[in-house]
Formats: structure tokens, sequence, C-alpha cells
């Protein structure tokens, strides 16, 4: 968005630990602590002066002059205090700004209580306020892991919401102004909860009526769908919200009711259909379908590629589709960043490129780098590039001597397939196909082998930490890895490396170096692909 010129502002939550770094230990994967804040970020500005204060639990006490507004009354109030990171711009003077969320912990110590002689009880509150941003994805299977991710995603929420309006008000334009100043893009359903936060402060806090509030919210959100996969459509217990946020579940229950009020004047008798596209899941206990409130709660929904963007349409918003129009249900197709992915990363070929279009400007406009189809009978031109990608092979190389101690061949091809660990990306599949290969080498003569191609095939990612079944893939992976990388009579013909504690950082060398990039995901699954890209 810097790039292109937006006004942009990113918004998330400052934590602690990253997912985790991951180990591999006698081929089964290990986390361990992602300790990302302990070297210090020079481009981040604590802001001390923007703080919002964030309620949990509580009780509600009804404004006796109107039907929708309530007092929200809670003794569990932390602060959120915002961190920036000013993102600049390539080739232009527009600066972009990330906004991270920290909870303030220093006036939750109780000294009182210290003095006493209760430690333990005196910082109890600083440990609870910290907790909400230790950790990027805590495991949620367990129930408190799952009450720490809703808590995560509202003081995320609240947080932004609250500063939105705050810059907002510098304009001294009326609140019906604000989808005109404000788009809010909601990337996936992690921040779905902007939207009863939204309704929440323009009622109980702003004054206004239901349907103004609703008019200005449904205006300012748009939403992003990420995937197709049941286990991502995120939902969230009702007993649960209405415990940790009883307003937020009051409010969801009203634009749930007059949604399906709607719906059922549109399409009468059919309750069928009010219960497939209902925001409450009648399950036992019911569920809050969060991309559901996510649709209800924007005006344009959309996938992140064409035929994503098709698919979603004709499955999870099939009936959104028919009662809310077809144009509500857009493509958006995600893309990488040629800054990184070619000219950072790949500096040799970069420079060549950049000697072909005789400036640096396909930096900017990629469609430029078909120039080089020009050069495609220059022999000299050929073998200069060939030389740029072997220097990138010999890098990576050397980085998998360093990180796993095995030796493997750059004049051999590398067969890559680098992203997480899950059963639709089909990293099982992949394994399959190289114990296969192994077999096949090992019934043909010393004379055959000799005549194929030597070959290193390359995993890396992480899988989830609860998710035992991919955790599985990686110690297969290995425990292939260990028997054909020790099997002499192969040698370099064949090779099995996992690159373990898979990052941008590690990415950035992997890719350049790469001959074949195994992109199997299952037909339909892969929402859009970017490491593909």
């Amino acid at each position: 968005m810097a790039c292109s010129n937006y006004p942009g502002w990113g918004y998330g939550l400052r934590y602690k630990y990253g997912m985790f770094q991951q180990q591999i230990l006698n081929g089964y994967q290990i986390e361990a602590p992602d300790c990302w804040l302990d070297s210090p970020n020079p481009w981040e500005f604590p802001r001390p002066d923007v703080t919002y204060p964030v309620k949990f639990y509580g009780h509600l006490v009804r404004d006796p002059n109107s039907e929708h507004r309530f007092k929200w009354e809670s003794n569990v109030v932390y602060d959120a205090m915002a961190f920036d990171v000013p993102v600049p711009g390539y080739g232009t003077t527009n600066v972009g700004n990330i906004r991270l969320w920290s909870c303030k912990t220093n006036t939750l110590f109780d000294l009182n209580k210290f003095n006493s002689g209760d430690y333990q009880g005196a910082t109890g509150g600083q440990v609870a306020a910290q907790i909400l941003t230790d950790v990027l994805y805590p495991n949620d299977n367990t129930n408190d892991g799952k009450e720490l991710r809703l808590r995560q995603e509202y003081l995320f929420c609240s947080a932004t919401m609250q500063d939105i309006l705050a810059r907002f008000r510098k304009t001294n334009r009326p609140l019906s102004d604000l989808p005109d100043l404000a788009a809010i893009q909601l990337n996936d359903t992690h921040p779905t909860l902007g939207i009863p936060e939204l309704m929440r402060i323009l009622i109980d806090d702003e004054g206004l009526s239901w349907d103004e509030a609703w008019e200005i919210t449904t205006r300012t959100f748009a939403f992003t769908n990420h995937t197709i996969l049941p286990e991502a459509m995120e939902k969230w217990p009702v007993p649960m919200l209405d415990k940790i946020l009883p307003r937020h579940m009051g409010i969801i229950y009203d634009i749930n009711l007059y949604f399906l009020q709607k719906v059922e004047k549109q399409f009468p008798g059919d309750r069928e259909l009010l219960s497939k596209i209902s925001i409450i899941e009648e399950s036992n206990p019911q569920q809050v379908r969060m991309a559901f409130l996510a649709c209800v709660g924007s005006h344009k929904v959309n996938g992140v590629a064409a035929i994503h963007s098709d698919i979603i349409k004709q499955s999870i918003f099939k009936d959104f589709v028919r009662i809310q129009g077809e144009d509500k249900f857009i493509n958006k197709t995600n893309g990488v960043s040629p800054r990184r992915w070619m000219n950072e990363c790949n500096p040799d070929m970069s420079d060549l490129i950049t000697e072909v279009v005789g400036d640096r400007s396909w930096v900017n406009d990629l469609t430029k780098v078909k120039q080089l189809e020009g050069k495609v009978d220059d022999a000299s031109f050929r073998e200069r590039w060939w030389a740029a990608k072997q220097k990138n092979k010999e890098r990576l190389a050397a980085y998998i001597l360093t990180t796993t101690g095995i030796k493997v061949s750059a004049s051999a091809l590398f067969d890559v397939q680098v992203k997480r660990i899950h059963e639709y990306k089909r990293q099982l599949m992949n394994i399959f196909s190289v114990i296969y290969r192994y077999h096949l080498l090992k019934q043909m003569s010393p004379e055959q082998r000799e005549k194929e191609v030597s070959r290193v095939v390359i995993f890396a990612g992480k899988a989830a930490s609860g998710y035992w079944v991919a955790k599985q893939v990686i110690k297969l992976i290995n425990s292939v890895a260990e028997v054909i990388n020790s099997d002499e009579e192969i040698g370099d013909i064949l090779k099995v490396v996992f690159i373990p504690d898979y990052s941008v950082t590690a990415a950035e060398v992997i890719i350049p170096a790469s001959d074949i990039s195994q992109h199997i995901s299952t037909a339909g699954t892969e929402a859009s692909g970017t490491s593909n890209m």
C-alpha cells in the first residue's frame, strides 16, 4: 500500500514471542520460544501517548431511555499501548504505518499485596495482562487456549476501533462521514469483533440509533476471506463470548435477528435457509459463525484469487449470494513483492534484468521483464543467467550444511516444497513420491543410476503446535532422509533435506535456488498460494 501511494495503516498485536522457533530432535518438531523482541527494532517507536482502555467480563446496565443502549460495567480493564513502525514506500515519498498494540502492565502492580507478602497476588493483574500479548497463535486445543485467543482478538479490535475513531474525530466531521474517510478491511475472520465493537461505540458511547450505527458500520467494513477449509471457519461458543464480552454477544444477537427478519420477508416460509445463514449456529453449545458475521456486517466480500472467489460464491457463501446479490462478492488477487522476492533476495538475476530493461523501473512495473524474451537465443546471456542461478544454489547448499549438517551438491536438481505443513498441502504425498523414487533407484544397476539426474528434495515449514498429523509428517520426512542420505550406493543421486525453522529469511535463500517448486495442494483448497508466486 505504501508503494502504491495509498494512505494505509496496518493494525495488529505486538507479540512478545513469535509462533515458535522450530527445532528438530530425533526427527520430531520441538517448539521453543521465539523471542523476537530480544533484538531491538530501531524502526519501532513506543507511543505511550496513544493508549486505550479495553474491558472484559462484567455486566450490563440498560439505558432506560433507549431499547439498544447499555452501560457495560467491569473491573477487568487493560490499557492497550501503541508501538509504531513507519513503512516508507519504495521510490515514493508516501509513508504507511504499522501500529501494534501491547498491554501496559505497570498500573496493575499491587504494592499493598506485595508489602503484605502476597507476591503472587501483587503481580496477578500484570501477568494476566501480559499473557494477552505474549504468544502469537496460542494453542487453542484447550478451553483456556480458546479464551486467551478470544481475548487477544478483542484487545486488538477494541484498541484499533478506538484509535481509528480518535483519528477521525480530529477532522471535526460528523460520524456519518466515517465511511468516506476510513475503509476498514477485515483480513480473514480474526478482526471480525471490530463490527460489534464499532456498533457498541456508536450506540453506547456516541448515542446514535441502531439504524444510524448499522449504516455507518456496513459502509465502513469490507471482508477478505482467505480459506474454504472448515477448520479455518472461525466459530466461538456463545457461552464463552457471553462471559468475556457480554455487550458484544447482545449486539451479535441483534445483528442476527434483524438480518434473519429481512431474509424471512425476502424468502417467506424458507426455514431451512434461515438455519443455514444464521450467524448463530444451533449446535450444543451454540456457536457464533464469525465468517457469517463478517459477511453480514460488510459491504464487500472478496476472495484472493479468481478461482477461490468463484469457489466461495458456490460453497460457503452460496446462500448469501442468493440473498445479497452477486455484486457484493468480488475478487482481489493476492500478490508478492518483486522488491523483496527478486530485487532484494536475488541480486545477480536482478542485475541481469536491469541490464536488459535499461534501468530499475521493472521493480515497480514487472511487465517490463517481458523484454527478457529477446535474450532467449543469446548464448552468452543464457550462460550468465545460469551462473546467477548456480551462485544461488551454492548459497543454499552452504545454508543447508550449516542448518542441517547435510552436504548436498549444488549441481543437482533442487526440488523444493516450502510452506506450512498441512494435510491439504500434501507434503505427505511428496515424501511418498520420494520413497518411490528411492525404490526405483535401488532396483537400477550402477550404470543405469549414473544416467539419472541427481536430485536434492528440500522440505521446510512449521506444523501448528497442536496439529499431531502434520507433526508426524515432519517425523516421516526426517526418517526417510536418514535412510536415503546414509545409503552410500545412492550417494548424491538422491538426497532429502528438512530445513528447520522456516521463515521469510530462510525463504529468501531457498526460493532463488529452487529448480522445481512444488505446489501440489488438493484442488480447490488453496485460496491464492502466494508461495507459488
